[in-house]
């Protein structure tokens, strides 16, 4: 059993973690930590690596993710989707994969990041068909995110000609880029 962090549209070594795991357990107890992936998401912009960053209400750093709330400063929602239609509207993928993306930033259905992240992640793994069995704690488990990868076997990017090969973005620049070739990327990795 490994143990994660929660994390907005984590990075590509998050989920080939999780892939290769026997089963997953994302700590919902864990103290909020400000500038991490738990809230921001890395993707490939045309003029290069772009951070989206949810804003949450303000916290202390005692207080357990689960309890962090979604601010509605800045019209993120709005923000992020053109952000994505941006930098994936003409990725292989994207047109397939839009429709299940487009109501995490067209509605506001949740009220708190974990569970906004929670339900990205189960759509991710869905998509992607990892079907490894990921469950919330029961306590805290001082979760970590997997180490970035010294080196990551480059998959295609609409941007890399430009950019050259950008590694260890956000699962959504894999999925919008290789489509259901994306598990096999994954299971590279490992």
């Amino acid at each position: 059993m490994l143990s994660l962090p929660t994390a907005y549209l984590a990075p590509v070594s998050y989920y080939v973690a999780l892939a290769a795991a026997d089963s997953i357990v994302v700590d919902q107890h864990e103290h909020y930590v400000k500038q991490t992936w738990r809230n921001r998401c890395r993707i490939a912009m045309p003029s290069g690596p772009q951070d989206l960053v949810i804003p949450v209400v303000a916290s202390t750093n005692h207080t357990p993710i689960r309890d962090i709330r979604l601010s509605d400063h800045g019209n993120w929602r709005h923000h992020h989707w053109s952000a994505l239609r941006t930098a994936y509207g003409k990725s292989p993928f994207f047109e397939y994969y839009a429709d299940d993306f487009a109501p995490f930033y067209l509605e506001r259905r949740f009220e708190f990041l974990f569970d906004f992240n929670w339900a990205l992640c189960e759509l991710v793994c869905a998509l992607i068909d990892i079907e490894t069995p990921v469950t919330r704690s029961d306590s805290y488990l001082a979760a970590d995110f997997p180490s970035r990868p010294e080196t990551m076997s480059p998959y295609y990017q609409v941007f890399a000609p430009r950019l050259g090969f950008l590694p260890d973005l956000s699962v959504a620049d894999l999925l919008f880029n290789m489509g259901p070739e994306a598990i096999f990327v994954l299971q590279k990795e490992n």
